[in-house]
Formats: structure tokens, sequence, C-alpha cells
């Protein structure tokens, strides 16, 4: 069973700057899928970004495009979000995911998920 924690999540100013971690236990990260999702008080939880086994492939929801940036480490059983200039419209609690099989597109676009994690609270205030 895998299991992922979130951390980095915080109270930050809009303009500001956090680095998401997403570290993964009981299983073999390259194996997954992995994305991050957000879900704000009152809305959906969305697909924010996702990116293939080996990351030769990343997904971008067109609001966070340019702003935000996927990573992984399969060896260090690691995965980031850096995210940049980050608007009040950001807050959300982010969520970490794997999923053994979809492309990065259906993942984040269709939720098709495995594993949650716990997620972690961004809140960007003035």
């Amino acid at each position: 069973q895998l299991q992922l924690v979130e951390s980095g999540g915080g109270l930050v100013q809009p303009g500001g700057s956090l680095r998401l971690s997403c570290a993964a236990s009981g299983g073999t990260l390259s194996d997954y899928v992995i994305g991050w999702f957000r879900q704000a008080p009152g809305k959906e939880r969305e697909g924010v970004s996702c990116i293939s086994k080996r990351a030769y492939d990343t997904y971008y929801a067109d609001s966070v495009k340019g702003r935000f940036t996927i990573s992984r480490d399969n060896a260090k059983n690691m995965v980031y979000l850096q995210v940049n200039s980050l608007k009040p419209e950001d807050t959300a609690v982010y969520y970490c995911a794997a999923a053994s099989s979809p492309t990065v597109q259906r993942m984040c676009v269709s939720t098709d998920v495995d594993y949650w994690g716990q997620g972690t609270q961004v809140t960007v205030s003035s």
C-alpha cells in the first residue's frame, strides 16, 4: 500500500513562493504517475499538475502554467511542486496523488487516482 505524505504548505503573501514536497513509502515511486491536486473551500478538487513515471511528460492546468513546476526524484521517493507568483486564488489544500496506469492528462483532468496523501494547506494572503 503506497503512502504519501505532503509537506511545505503555509501562509504566504501574494507573489510569494513555496516548495511542496511529497514523500512516498510502501512502494516504488517509479511505478506510479504522480499528481498534485488542490481543493479550495466550496470547490471541487482539481488537478494542478501531473508527471509521468520517468518524468518524460508533464501536465499543468491552465491556471498554473508558467508559475508551478512539478518534479520527481525516484531514487529518493520524492515528488515536488514549486509554486511561484502565488495568487489569493491559489489558496487551497494541496494533495499529492499516485496512479499506476493513466496518462498525465487523464490523471489530472479525470482525477484518475489510486492513492491520496492527507494534504497540506496553502494560504495566500496579505
